[in-house]
């Protein structure tokens, strides 16, 4: 399936939850239910985001966007975390609500019933999304997996929970556990952050990834002499590479080409979707450059 039908499966997976667990949420009064049906809402706007993000990450480079539209995932994936947080605060605040103020939780067996529903539906669309967003290298699709897989665990917390509350007639349960629902949600929202935003701001790529493009680089010393000025960032699922690369005086013009098109082919073997900008120095302007 292509990344735009997968998006298309996530939005309506997330839909049929969302009405499910409100309508559950609001029968059985359990303050966790209803927390998750919040979760499970964020989820289900995340996956707008990341369908519309996605479409336009891989509209190619215009007039108007030279170097293309990949940072439209990195925005969406910073404004999906962003809403976890808020609904975080949301359960936090409503839980301890219900915590000084418990009160019976009717129909358990229904809450229990749809929560194992979600997971299990979730558990099957994430693991696909996944697999997609590692192959495409997209940070969308990989924050709307991340978005599915933790309300499977979420899910199977609040059936166990209803379980124990049924068992035990605890009803203090039920807020405990929405509010253990909301640090962990806003832990891996704080983890997804840290990927999508730092692009925004041009953060080069991670160490062992410039290190491993440096080592391409490298294999090919016998046909120059030094690169200097490397520089990496990264854009949605696209890596921008550029570096300057000093050759001997007399190399001629079709080989000097022809050295850069063995190392991008080399490089983009290992990032299909890099974008290499070689800068070629006759070894005679590095000498009158460090001798001025």
């Amino acid at each position: 399936m292509s990344s735009s039908n997968l998006t298309i499966l996530s939005v309506i997976s997330n839909f049929v939850i969302v009405v499910l667990k409100f309508i559950v949420g609001f029968l059985t009064g359990s303050v966790a239910v209803i927390s998750e049906a919040v979760h499970s809402s964020m989820d289900l706007f995340a996956s707008v985001i990341t369908f519309f993000s996605v479409r336009i990450s891989n509209k190619p480079a215009d007039a108007d966007h030279p170097y293309g539209h990949g940072k439209a995932e990195n925005i969406a994936g910073t404004i999906e975390t962003l809403l976890i947080f808020v609904a975080g605060i949301w359960i936090i605040v409503e839980s301890m609500n219900k915590f000084f103020n418990p009160h019976e939780i009717r129909f358990p067996a229904l809450g229990i019933a749809v929560m194992l529903f979600g997971a299990a539906v979730n558990i099957i669309v994430s693991r696909v999304i996944k697999k997609a967003a590692d192959k495409e290298n997209s940070v969308a699709m990989k924050s709307n997996a991340l978005h599915l897989y933790t309300d499977v665990f979420t899910s199977l917390g609040i059936a166990f929970s209803l379980f124990l509350v049924y068992l035990t007639g605890w009803l203090w349960l039920d807020p405990v556990i929405a509010i253990l629902t909301a640090f962990y949600i806003m832990y891996e929202a704080w983890k997804l952050l840290k990927e999508s935003f730092p692009p925004l701001m041009d953060k080069r790529l991670s160490p062992s990834e410039e290190a491993e493009i440096k080592r391409i680089i490298l294999t090919h010393k016998a046909n120059f002499i030094e690169f200097h000025d490397f520089r990496s960032r990264r854009a949605g699922a696209e890596e921008y590479i550029d570096f300057h690369l000093v050759v001997a005086n007399d190399l001629t013009i079709e080989k000097a080409h022809s050295l850069c098109d063995d190392i991008e082919k080399e490089i983009y073997d290992f990032y299909s979707k890099a974008q290499v900008l070689i800068h070629l120095e006759p070894e005679e302007e590095r000498i009158l450059t460090r001798e001025s």
